[in-house]
């Protein structure tokens, strides 16, 4: 599940572009405004998931360079994240769907 700013900055219009490879592929990608991550309560940090059981968060300096990962795997931080990405993935878009929705930039 992918945040993306309102209006989608530079990168953010690259990834949604390029994902739909990845989605032609196979992979179900979505997203998600910003602003509705914080509407519904989601976390203001990045982090991923594997298989339920491991937590990777990662953290950014002011300039938005990764600095480095925080790794959990305790149960709460996991099923925290499960509760998370469960949430998040209810309220998100296909990509397919996101960008025709897309706001206008102009």
């Amino acid at each position: 599940m992918r945040l993306v700013d309102d209006p989608p900055s530079e990168g953010q219009r690259f990834l949604l572009a390029s994902g739909l490879g990845n989605v032609e592929a196979g992979e179900d990608i979505r997203n998600m405004y910003r602003s509705d991550a914080q509407r519904i309560g989601l976390p203001d940090y990045d982090f991923w998931l594997f298989d339920s059981q491991i937590v990777v968060r990662f953290v950014f300096g002011d300039d938005g360079a990764t600095l480095g990962v925080h790794v959990a795997e305790d149960a709460e931080t996991v099923v925290r994240a499960c509760q998370v990405r469960d949430a998040a993935w209810h309220y998100a878009t296909p990509t397919t769907e996101f960008q025709q929705r897309m706001r206008p930039t102009v």
